[in-house]
């Protein structure tokens, strides 16, 4: 994208931010990505694990080259007029000054914002240094130029359940003083966790994931605990691998293609890929 197009795209994700609830579904590919545009919705976000399994790799932050992840980023940005949001995983670096220079060569791809976790291999970083991390990246964005979303992950409800609550608070809490815009602990789904986190925070957005149905939540009960922006992760991803997987097995041990009843109509796919190649 031209400069003013990512200025245009990040004051624009900037502004979903500021009022109201949105959801910010999670494509893996330019396809699935250009679907989501044609449903509606305002921006996007990459997953790293929906994007490993599509390459045949794991969801570990070792699996896919930086360069790879980098380029990914390039293409889902190219896929779309939408405001894009990069699943960075840890940043690519343990130390602040690693981190400041992999944040400069993520916002160069041309995402509206970016997320930084304090985890690797499920193992949840120092909260000393994962604050370094989240001001290391901070600064670099700022010295950009480029104003992208910064948001700061906090794995502690899915690696360290004995102790989520608050640790997770904790370092959400600081990070939002080290200059995170946004704040993101995955695995809080229960309504009052919920509520504890956003006024933890506030006035700073917070972002929830919502990878099933079993939590009970929707939109409209996340907007009413004054949730800001809600993700899928890597659920539409599975969803597809979902049906896919249920109809090879089903080929595979019966023989049948009874199956293939439930597939997308092929021909309302090539025509809106047919439309967007034909702009």
């Amino acid at each position: 994208r031209a400069k003013m197009q990512i200025a245009q795209s990040v004051a624009a994700f900037r502004k979903l931010h500021e009022s109201g609830c949105f959801v910010l579904p999670n494509p893996w590919d330019i396809g699935s990505a250009v679907y989501l545009q044609h449903l509606g919705f305002k921006a996007l976000a990459t997953t790293s694990a929906g994007f490993a399994f599509s390459q045949g790799l794991p969801d570990l932050d070792s699996a896919i080259p930086m360069a790879t992840m980098l380029a990914h980023f390039r293409q889902i940005v190219g896929a779309t007029s939408l405001p894009v949001n990069a699943d960075f995983q840890s940043g690519y670096a343990r130390e602040p000054e690693g981190v400041a220079r992999t944040v400069t060569l993520c916002v160069q791809t041309g995402v509206a914002g970016l997320s930084i976790e304090d985890a690797t291999h499920d193992t949840l970083l120092e909260k000393p240094l994962s604050i370094e991390r989240i001001r290391a990246a901070r600064t670099a964005i700022d010295a950009s130029g480029v104003p992208v979303v910064l948001t700061a992950r906090c794995e502690a409800w899915l690696i360290e359940p004995s102790k989520r609550a608050r640790e997770a608070i904790d370092r959400l809490v600081a990070f939002a003083d080290a200059g995170a815009d946004c704040l993101f602990a995955p695995g809080i789904l229960e309504p009052q966790s919920i509520a504890a986190v956003i006024k933890a925070v506030a006035p700073k957005p917070v972002n929830v994931l919502v990878s099933s149905p079993q939590a009970g939540l929707s939109v409209a009960k996340l907007a009413d605990l004054g949730v800001r922006r809600i993700s899928v992760g890597v659920a539409l991803a599975c969803t597809a691998w979902g049906a896919f997987m249920r109809a090879a097995k089903s080929i595979a041990s019966t023989g049948e293609f009874g199956a293939l009843a439930d597939a997308a109509p092929s021909d309302e796919l090539n025509n809106l890929f047919l439309a967007r190649k034909n702009r």
